[in-house]
């Protein structure tokens, strides 16, 4: 543009700047931030499969096809998502205590095997007594060697707390802990079911869970305390209790048939005794692992609604957005909202270039805290 001074009557150039326009979650598509988050949200929150959201959607005159729908979860899952699942992976790895566990998932269209494949969707959590900064990530792999969590965790040196799948001696670690709810759940399983009452008050199995319960009501009651509080209290209360736990069960390993379901519950304690006792190396390591099965329990519940993913890159992006919601929940925030901000302003961020971005959206952050609850 140019105009003239009115005063030296000489011509002067200056320019105007256009706002920059609002970049779209999705190049060339109607989607919104809003109905992005609202589909995702119906889907993987709300358990709602994508053929009866197509159909809510036609029901309001809006006609969008599944696939369309499939879209709008993938693209955004892959441009926005996953880059934000990492830089929450980073965190993840820096923490003191990392739980782990795994379930199946049929996935469709993987490339070299037949449908539909058995995948599985593994889980990593931030341990029980991570306050500043909760984390739960889903990772979809084609199948459940221990590799995937070697893979995963590399770089890790805490404590990771698990069930008792091999696969995970793989994982990088400064010590495996084991889920002393598993091993209450072993003599649980091995209480015959028409076992009388007073028959049961006496037996082996009713004794070891009430010593099991014993350490959970003792460590209940050290929730409050900060990390080294709570390793000093561990040592005085509960470490005697252990020694008298395995020295009772050794008394009682050669009067049960090993290959009963008594003999294996017996086992499964004395041959992991060392890493059912790692809890006492970190006042921050929990008892059980019951923190990431809880996470597993919100992908099987969607899970039976939906029955499989189409697609590996279904699969992945599934991972992704569980992530997100069960990090936000976690955190205390509206998933819905999250996804909202979260589509808002990635868009716009330029995070290929500038992946410091990230660290602005991260869900415990004071501007995140304050719009997205």
């Amino acid at each position: 543009e140019s105009f003239q001074c009115l005063a030296c009557r000489k011509e002067a150039h200056f320019s105007i700047e256009k706002p920059a326009m609002p970049q779209p979650v999705i190049a060339k598509s109607i989607a919104s931030p809003s109905s992005v988050a609202h589909v995702m949200v119906q889907k993987y929150q709300q358990s709602m499969p994508l053929y009866r959201q197509e159909r809510e959607w036609k029901e309001i005159g809006i006609p969008l096809s599944r696939a369309t729908l499939a879209n709008w979860v993938i693209r955004p899952a892959e441009d926005w998502l996953m880059p934000l699942v990492s830089r929450l992976q980073q965190d993840l790895l820096q923490q003191d205590v990392i739980h782990a566990d795994e379930t199946p998932v049929q996935v469709h269209k993987e490339k070299g095997r037949k449908n539909p494949a058995k995948s599985y969707m593994w889980v990593f959590s931030s341990g029980e007594y991570e306050q500043a900064h909760p984390i739960r990530l889903y990772e979809y792999q084609p199948g459940r060697s221990g590799s995937y969590a070697e893979d995963f965790l590399k770089g890790f040196n805490g404590i990771l707390q698990t069930d008792g799948y091999t696969g995970y001696q793989k994982a990088p670690c400064h010590a495996h802990a084991l889920c002393w709810a598993h091993a209450r759940r072993y003599f649980i399983e091995a209480i015959p079911p028409d076992l009388p009452k007073e028959d049961l008050l006496g037996s082996i199995c009713k004794e070891a869970i009430e010593r099991i319960n014993e350490l959970f009501a003792i460590d209940k009651g050290l929730a409050g305390l900060t990390k080294e509080e709570r390793e000093e209290q561990r040592l005085q209360l509960e470490k005697e209790k252990l020694e008298a736990y395995f020295a009772w069960l050794q008394d009682i390993e050669l009067k049960v048939l090993p290959k009963s379901k008594l003999g294996k519950a017996v086992q499964y304690s004395l041959s992991h005794k060392e890493a059912l006792q790692a809890f006492l190396k970190s006042g921050n390591a929990a008892l059980s692992n019951n923190i990431c099965e809880r996470a597993i329990r919100n992908f099987t519940i969607g899970r039976k609604n939906w029955l499989f993913s189409d697609s590996p890159k279904g699969a992945k992006a599934s991972a992704a957005v569980y992530s997100i919601i069960e990090t936000a929940n976690a955190n205390g925030l509206n998933p819905f909202q999250y996804f909202k901000y979260l589509f808002e302003h990635l868009p716009n961020a330029d995070i290929k270039r500038h992946p410091e971005h990230l660290d602005d959206v991260l869900p415990w952050n004071e501007t995140i805290q304050q719009n997205c609850k």
